[in-house]
């Protein structure tokens, strides 16, 4: 067979299976708009029995239950993750042809909260950056937001004693939970070689992370932190030899990388809380977090352990915390978070347990488990 031949054959099949493409395409878009109208009809229904005013669209238990759903009944050759996300961005669109959900982040733009609030909610919420956790907490409790982003904990520095403090203070809900893998890279506008690196911009934050990397592959290159990479978008294109520090999905994914995964924690993993007004009904994989409050007294902690063993929920997390004006002063505050859903009746035992051995329990809230 001749090799003009060869040619015309393949792209006879390929042409077959473009056309499958595009038929499949057609019926996935079809879909996608019945699943839209559909979505739509459910907001109306809820408009006709709650009220405009108190509607809630969105329900962290039941998209956490979908997302569940599409993993276990997908038999690849997509990955089950993936097939999630790609659930996750179509629920965000239809949930945002009705209302977008605003969601307040501590900026700056780029910072590895607005990446949390992107994997939770989708592309399509709005997201808004705020300038200090206080604000975040202040807008969600004020309704200038549906929802807001906090860091609880990470690999690298523990937990968030800021959250735990603002937790205290405000009476919002825990309403979900982000679990991110924070990958950092060297990106340039344009291909750039390693070596012609001049100036490296970053966040503080990720700029803390990297210097490690960068004293190796970097030595003689300048160093500047910036408030909002949104700030270098320009600079970069006009600066010779400029790259800047960033994670997965922050700037254009069209932009270079010169070099991947340059933390120096290669297994960095950032956890994050979905704060809200509403209490969340169960899923069936949820997770319960409060703050408890005890005396300093010896045996205050083994107290507060034992109706876990003897009822058989995993304790997740449990952090000493300073006590305050708010929860229990001259108290040890321990936060915890658990397996279950307080609505339980094991788990609305074990609560009650820790009322009797304590000064005061705080409940944050019962919510799905991350999923993706």
């Amino acid at each position: 067979m001749t090799d003009q031949l060869q040619e015309q054959e393949q792209e006879q099949e390929l042409l077959k299976l473009r056309d499958e493409i595009d038929s499949i395409d057609q019926s996935l878009h079809d879909l996608f708009n019945q699943r839209a109208l559909c979505a739509q009809r459910v907001a109306q229904v809820k408009e006709k029995h709650q009220g405009i005013a108190d509607a809630v669209f969105y329900r962290p238990e039941r998209e956490a239950q979908v997302l569940r759903k599409v993993m276990a009944r997908n038999q690849g050759p997509l990955e089950d993750k993936a097939v999630a996300q790609l659930f996750r961005e179509v629920m965000s669109v239809c949930l945002a042809h009705e209302k977008p959900l605003q969601v307040a982040y501590m900026g700056p733009a780029g910072a590895f909260s607005q990446l949390a609030a992107s994997k939770h909610f989708g592309a399509s919420a709005l997201t808004m950056p705020v300038n200090s956790l206080d604000q975040v907490f202040k807008d969600v409790q004020d309704s200038n937001v549906n929802y807001g982003i906090a860091p609880i904990e990470n690999s690298s520095q523990g937990i968030a004693c800021q959250t735990i403090d603002l937790l205290k203070r405000y009476k919002l809900n825990i309403c979900g939970e982000v679990e991110l893998s924070i990958e950092l890279h060297l990106l340039a506008r344009d291909t750039l070689a390693l070596s012609d690196v001049k100036t490296v911009y970053a966040l503080d934050e990720t700029l803390s992370q990297c210097n490690s990397w960068l004293d190796q592959h970097c030595s003689s290159a300048s160093r500047k932190t910036v408030d909002s990479l949104d700030q270098i978008m320009q600079t970069l294109a006009e600066e010779e030899g400029a790259v800047v520090i960033a994670g997965d999905g922050v700037v254009d994914p069209q932009w270079q990388i010169v070099a991947q995964n340059i933390s120096s924690n290669n297994e960095h993993k950032a956890r994050f809380l979905i704060l809200g007004r509403q209490q969340i009904t169960p899923s069936g994989m949820d997770k319960t977090t409060v703050l408890v409050a005890t005396l300093d007294k010896p045996g205050a902690l083994y107290s507060l352990l034992t109706p876990f063993r003897e009822s058989q929920i995993s304790l997740s997390r449990i952090d000493t915390h300073s006590s305050g004006s708010v929860l229990g002063s001259d108290c040890s505050v321990f936060y915890m978070d658990f397996e279950g859903h307080n609505s339980e009746p094991k788990v609305a035992a074990v609560l009650q347990e820790l009322s009797k051995n304590s000064v005061e329990v705080k409940m944050l809230g019962s919510y799905p488990r991350a999923v993706l």
